[in-house]
């Protein structure tokens, strides 16, 4: 029933974070057991992006009982990809237009602005894509508007129907690990595309080769770029076909050493800061003119 056996990873995810919430539900408070929790609820956010560009099931209805699984556990209903990635993030790639631009509030790249990001692009793609999106879908494709409505709905009810249960635990259990899942994803997306050069051919994107192992090969972000339709199981050997048409300082090893390297050391020492190649390209340009 999968269209790429790859994704009985995908399924395991899914199994294994279902009971996990199962458990802390019933169980006392274990903040281990917690932090593994939080890390499938980053897993649900990769999981949900690559569910958007390509549908886990060949059967309709399994992929719409994945869908409502995304929403629930991602805290936010996934059809808002369509508008705000599939057809702007990738037509656009951080160009002028994409509403997820990593410089639309500032030109800098520091602690202050990654961790501001995901707020600020979140309200942006809602006001400038995912409202007018739904509004265009009431007037021409009704039965889509009404697929996405039940979507709402179902996080709604997902959400409520714990809070009346025991607000206590829905806030650790439902509504933080949304949020991590939610605004994961957004930072993701920043520290792949911040200082790149959108204008570039293969050093639009920054690559994490940390994340690829537990994380659906996320990592491989130029790449995907490239052929954006692939499964995400084939993007090591996409990748590995144009590595070295990519600046050596936009393919790291690890997404924590960059983190800290960058946003951290970078606080104190400039060289640990990332190089600014859009600002680079736009001097360049002027010095030109």
């Amino acid at each position: 029933m999968l269209n790429y056996k790859a994704d009985l990873r995908s399924c395991l995810y899914i199994l294994l974070t279902t009971a996990l919430f199962y458990y802390q539900w019933t169980h006392e408070f274990n903040v281990l057991i917690y932090i593994v929790y939080l890390f499938f609820s980053i897993s649900v956010s990769v999981m949900t992006h690559n569910h958007q560009h390509l549908q886990m099931w060949k059967s309709k209805m399994m992929n719409v009982l994945t869908d409502w699984w995304l929403t629930v556990f991602y805290g936010v209903p996934i059809f808002t990809w369509i508008p705000t990635h599939n057809r702007n993030h990738h037509k656009y790639v951080n160009r002028e237009g994409d509403v997820t631009a990593t410089y639309r509030h500032t030109e800098e790249n520091n602690l202050l602005s990654l961790l501001s990001y995901p707020s600020v692009s979140g309200y942006n793609q809602v006001r400038e894509s995912i409202v007018p999106y739904m509004k265009k879908l009431k007037e021409t494709d009704r039965a889509t508007y009404i697929q996405n409505i039940v979507q709402i709905v179902v996080l709604a009810l997902w959400i409520i129907g714990f809070l009346l249960i025991d607000w206590k635990l829905a806030l650790i259990y439902v509504i933080i690990p949304q949020q991590v899942s939610a605004f994961s994803v957004l930072t993701f997306n920043y520290v792949q595309h911040v200082h790149a050069d959108e204008e570039s051919k293969y050093n639009h994107s920054r690559n994490f080769l940390g994340l690829n192992l537990l994380l659906f090969n996320n990592g491989y972000h130029t790449a995907h770029h490239e052929r954006a339709a692939i499964h995400w199981s084939l993007l090591p050997q996409e990748h590995a076909a144009i590595a070295k048409e990519i600046d050596d300082d936009l393919i790291e090893k690890t997404f924590i050493g960059f983190i800290f390297r960058v946003y951290i050391m970078g606080a104190f020492n400039k060289k640990y800061r990332t190089f600014n190649r859009r600002k680079a390209r736009m001097g360049s340009e002027a010095s030109i003119a």
